[in-house]
């Protein structure tokens, strides 16, 4: 088993840089994407992702369980973090019309800690992408606050797991551990 983790802000090439590091160790990589389809800006974005992705590519779709899914062997993009624990942490009912209400963030880290556990325990080569949130200022949004918590801790939970990893920045990878 393996982990490697890709950070880096909005549109620093974490996708591209994941699919061509899974290419690299595999000729029919796995990408696991976690997002759930907002709107139609969104759907175009996920179109696109797709369109880059070659026949080579086995496509999964899991918003939630990411531990129910078997990839044993496989090198594997999960792509994304953020988007998996934006899902985690809002019920399937939720549209832009019925927010939320505020969740439990550390019993939601618990709950994603224990799904990224059952689902790394398999021997595969797991390519975790995730965004690093916190780097700005502090939100006057309770809901985004703790989001950002949340997400700043899973990913030093994912790092600390990880045999690598890589920051983004304007394309280029940079290797932090």
């Amino acid at each position: 088993m393996k982990i490697i983790l890709i950070t880096g802000g909005q549109r620093s090439g974490k996708s591209r840089q994941a699919e061509e590091l899974a290419l690299s160790l595999s000729a029919n990589p796995v990408y696991l994407a976690t997002a759930h389809v907002w709107d139609d800006e969104f759907r175009e974005r996920v179109r696109l992702h797709q369109q880059r992705r070659g026949p080579q590519w086995t496509n999964i779709e899991e918003e939630r369980h990411l531990g129910q899914l078997k990839v044993e062997g496989r090198v594997v993009v999960i792509d994304c973090v953020t988007l998996w624990l934006t899902n985690l942490l809002t019920p399937p009912e939720t549209t832009a019309e019925t927010p939320p209400p505020l969740p439990d963030v550390r019993q939601t880290l618990e709950e994603a800690k224990a799904e990224l556990d059952l689902f790394t325990k398999q021997n595969a080569t797991f390519i975790f992408v995730t965004n690093e949130i916190g780097c700005g200022g502090v939100s006057p949004n309770a809901l985004q606050r703790r989001f950002t918590d949340l997400q700043g801790w899973m990913n030093q939970y994912i790092a600390a797991k990880a045999d690598e990893v890589f920051m983004m920045v304007s394309g280029i990878a940079i290797k932090i551990k």
